[in-house]
């Protein structure tokens, strides 16, 4: 993984066989970014995504592997007990040019996966919401 910083974006160039979620969680942290915004785009070859169902508190996921074109991450940077908290959601497109959607849990990039994280000022934390089941904006 490589990055530049330019005013309060970084642009982040992820390469072959890393892992999305956990190399922008560890960037993150190494810079303390407490505060965000994420959107990306480029390939990876085996994916995992999720949905969450609020009736049951439960997320569901499934593995996916082939070649796979990234449409489209977006997502925030927050705090969860003081360390960096990703929320993202990823679109993907197959051979066939089927679209596929959900929260990223992990992807591994095959070709490029290039990166913009937008920094705010300030922080925002994240709690556990028993009645929903999810982590939710500390507002």
């Amino acid at each position: 993984m490589e990055s530049t910083k330019i005013g309060n974006k970084y642009f982040i160039r992820i390469d072959p066989g890393e892992e999305i979620v956990s190399s922008l969680t560890k960037f993150c942290k190494e810079r303390s970014i407490k505060l965000g915004s994420i959107s990306a785009i480029g390939a990876v070859n085996e994916v995992e995504i999720g949905i969450f169902d609020p009736l049951k508190k439960e997320y569901y996921s499934d593995t996916l592997k082939g070649t796979y074109e990234i449409l489209s991450i977006k997502g925030n940077i927050t705090s969860n007990n003081d360390k960096p908290y990703l929320h993202m959601h990823i679109m993907l497109s197959d051979n066939k040019y089927n679209a596929f959607g959900g929260h990223l849990n992990k992807a591994v990039v095959s070709a490029t996966c290039e990166v913009i994280i937008e920094e705010f000022e300030g922080r925002l934390d994240r709690y556990f919401d028993e009645k929903i089941g999810i982590n939710l904006f500390e507002i």
